[in-house]
């Protein structure tokens, strides 16, 4: 039991970020920008994320579980640096509309997810298989963002 609460946790934990970001929803300004064709439908997003805010509470949980770790250790430091980036992303291009600033912000996010990623990795193999999916997401919607940037 205490394994299942543990593992709630970090998902609940990971999930906050996303509840931080739903505040900001993409609305009238999102729909009027010019985008690729490429861009997904709207309901793609709060069916992706939640799976992906799962995957994450997992792999932190899994190297978590580890007796040589504890949340000061460096893996950590990243993660909640990837965790508050990603909070950070929605308030910056849906909230503020901030095109460039949030483009900035997502490429520093997509550098500590991957050092996060490569971090869990060492310690737990699927720890960092986990995160693999966040991060080719944050490649396309980086991608997204610059293309958003660029016709805008």
């Amino acid at each position: 039991m205490k394994k299942i609460a543990g593992l709630l946790v970090w998902i609940i934990v990971c999930s906050l970020a996303g509840v931080f970001g739903a505040q900001f929803e993409p609305g009238t300004w999102y729909e009027l920008l010019q985008k690729p064709r490429w861009t997904p439908p709207n309901w793609v997003f709060p069916v992706v994320w939640p799976i992906l805010y799962i995957m994450m509470g997992t792999s932190a949980w899994l190297v978590w579980r580890m007796e040589s770790i504890t949340l000061s250790d460096y893996e950590f430091k990243w993660f909640f640096v990837q965790l508050g980036l990603n909070a950070i992303w929605s308030w910056l291009f849906f909230g503020k509309h901030y095109i460039s600033t949030g483009l900035a912000e997502i490429l520093l996010l997509w550098v500590a997810i991957a050092f996060t990623l490569l971090l869990f990795w060492k310690k737990n193999w699927i720890a960092g298989l986990l995160l693999v999916p966040y991060l080719l997401w944050i490649s396309y919607a980086s991608a997204l963002n610059f293309a958003i940037w660029q016709l805008n």
